[in-house]
């Protein structure tokens, strides 16, 4: 029986190989520079759960925030990431094996919705920005219906996330990283879409998006 549960349980985390890169990468890199170089504080983080398919949604504001969400939540999450970027050798394998997956840009990328959703149902945790692209002060204001639209598909609750102060890192004109202090809070999940009808993925998106706003009020 304890044979069976554990079998179970590999069958819905991220492959093996995808979590060593995840604890190297960040024990090695990101939790040091998060911890010491940002001062982070994260809120939240005993709630998510560690297998299992899961729906990240936050908001966006700066090019750091994928490894920081990560990093937070305690276990890999597979982003999306420009299609161009599968292009460079050895690069490509890199961020396949940490789970990233092509998108076209400024496009309705079908192939990309399929990923997520695929990358869903192999155990995976999935990261989408609810916005869809970075903004100026990190405030949810036009969220897009495409994290609940895959959370719909794959049959996986949404885990809103809200980042404070990574708009900061790096303002224009910067060349180099600034030591701000970053501020990560974990909401509570959110129920699974029961469909793909319009009328439900914009109750559930504006849901998520008053959520991480919420927490985004609170500050550091």
């Amino acid at each position: 029986m304890l044979q069976n549960n554990l079998s179970a349980e590999n069958r819905n985390r991220e492959p093996f190989a995808s979590l060593v890169l995840y604890h190297l990468f960040k024990w090695s890199v990101v939790s040091p520079v998060l911890h010491t170089y940002f001062r982070v504080k994260i809120y939240g983080a005993e709630i998510v759960p560690q297998s299992g398919p899961i729906v990240v949604v936050s908001n966006h504001a700066s090019y750091f925030d994928p490894p920081i969400v990560s990093c937070s939540v305690r276990r890999p999450v597979s982003f999306m990431a420009k299609e161009e970027l599968f292009k460079i050798p050895l690069f490509k394998q890199a961020i396949e094996l940490y789970g990233a997956y092509p998108v076209k840009r400024n496009a309705a990328d079908r192939g990309a919705i399929a990923s997520a959703v695929s990358s869903l149902k192999q155990g995976w945790a999935t990261g989408i920005f609810l916005q869809g692209t970075r903004t100026p002060d990190g405030k949810i204001t036009n969220p897009k219906l495409g994290a609940a639209t895959i959370a719909a598909k794959a049959g996986a609750p949404l885990l809103p996330i809200c980042l404070w102060g990574t708009q900061e890192i790096l303002p224009v004109g910067s060349s180099l990283p600034r030591p701000v202090p970053i501020t990560v809070r974990i909401g509570k999940l959110i129920e699974t879409p029961t469909s793909t009808k319009r009328e439900e993925l914009y109750e559930i998106t504006q849901k998520c998006a008053a959520a991480i706003n919420a927490m985004h009020d609170l500050g550091r």
